[in-house]
């Protein structure tokens, strides 16, 4: 049985084939028509967990599943380490997506989920976007300027027609490198003060690596009575990235309500302070209308659904245009009751004598 396994340079190769902006397009399409037709009785998604640390650095490493059942599953594993880009020249968040066969357990497919994380947390944004902020929304401002504000901007230009794009991150260098990292979308980056940016922005995103305990990332002055915030950056109990206060008036749909309460902007907030989540808001547009004219939140803490869309949607293009390695990763024998059948499989090949324990002392010398 092969397993596909799909590299970084598979991965290029296929959005090169398929371009950039129509691979986003797509992971939008794909997403929101999910969302409209999610069936949590025939789609099973458990709070991710996993390894959360202090030492040596801060980080975690934790396991997001998704079931479809009768189907596949797919389980992502994401690395979040703040200090990568400082420490180890790395992003800060490195993952890895896997799909198994329902039926069977096969492992089907292997693929680095780095692009595949970023393309789908911005085609989140956008989706959500689309029902709570003003269709008219001209200024973006992103709060973070680090690899996941790419994605962020290049989503939401898809669907909002933007003039302006304000920046601000901690460090001059990664705002400074914005509007290069940015080029392709072809719109005006202005690096600003904190304060213009929240004051001015139709559609705020904070896509931070704040510390925890030292949120929010910005203040409650000033901002526009309807602006909609994509609070991308809380994945820890204790990180957060808005204020407060600015959740207490605003409309908040977290994309996962447990996971949110735990970890996303959500757990400073009690539960009659919460409000549908964007599974609710996506099938009824029509109800929710009335949200784009007041200040709303997008508590977005990632949704393994999203992974297992990007997975297959990448494991169809292999299939088209036969990229990526096909491997036997799998101890299967012909005797499917016999785990070590495979070894003996071929007598032929006389295996190597055993060395005796004074030989393995002799070669440790």
């Amino acid at each position: 049985m092969e397993t596909v396994v799909l590299t970084i340079e598979d991965i290029r190769a296929i959005v090169q084939h398929v371009g950039l902006d129509a691979m986003m397009d797509e992971m939008i399409r794909h997403l929101r028509i999910s969302l409209r037709q999610f069936d949590d009785q025939t789609t099973v998604i458990p709070i991710r967990k996993g390894f959360e640390y202090t030492h040596p650095e801060i980080g975690l490493l934790e396991w997001m599943p998704a079931m479809q059942r009768g189907d596949n599953a797919v389980i992502k594993i994401v690395g979040y380490h703040p200090t990568n880009p400082r420490m180890r020249h790395l992003p800060t968040v490195l993952s890895s997506v896997s799909a198994y066969d329902t039926i069977s357990g096969h492992l089907i497919g292997v693929a680095d989920g780095t692009f595949l994380t970023a393309l789908r947390t911005g085609a989140a944004s956008a989706v959500i976007s689309e029902s709570l902020a003003k269709p008219d929304a001209k200024i973006i401002g992103m709060i973070g300027c680090g690899a996941q504000a790419i994605s962020q901007l290049h989503a939401l230009s898809r669907v909002f027609d933007f003039e302006r794009v304000l920046i601000y991150d901690s460090d001059p260098a990664v705002s400074g490198s914005f509007a290069e990292r940015a080029s392709f979308a072809n719109l005006p980056v202005s690096g600003v003060a904190l304060e213009e940016l929240v004051t001015t922005s139709d559609i705020i995103c904070t896509a931070t690596s704040v510390e925890i305990g030292k949120g929010p990332v910005f203040e409650d002055v000033g901002l526009k009575p309807w602006v909609h915030i994509n609070a991308v950056g809380s994945d820890f109990p204790g990180k957060v990235e808005v204020p407060i206060s600015v959740l207490r008036r605003s409309f908040v749909s977290p994309d996962f309500l447990g996971q949110a309460e735990k970890e996303g902007e959500c757990q400073m907030l009690s539960p009659e302070e919460i409000g549908p989540g964007w599974v609710e808001v996506i099938k009824n547009p029509d109800r929710y209308k009335h949200v784009q004219q007041q200040m709303s939140v997008f508590d977005s803490t990632g949704w393994a659904l999203e992974d297992l869309i990007a997975l297959e949607m990448f494991l169809e293009y292999a299939r088209e245009l036969k990229l990526g390695q096909r491997l036997h990763i799998e101890s299967v024998s012909k005797d499917p009751h016999d785990p070590y059948h495979f070894v003996h499989a071929d007598l032929s090949k006389k295996a190597p004598e055993p060395l005796s324990f004074s030989q393995k002392e002799k070669q440790v010398v």
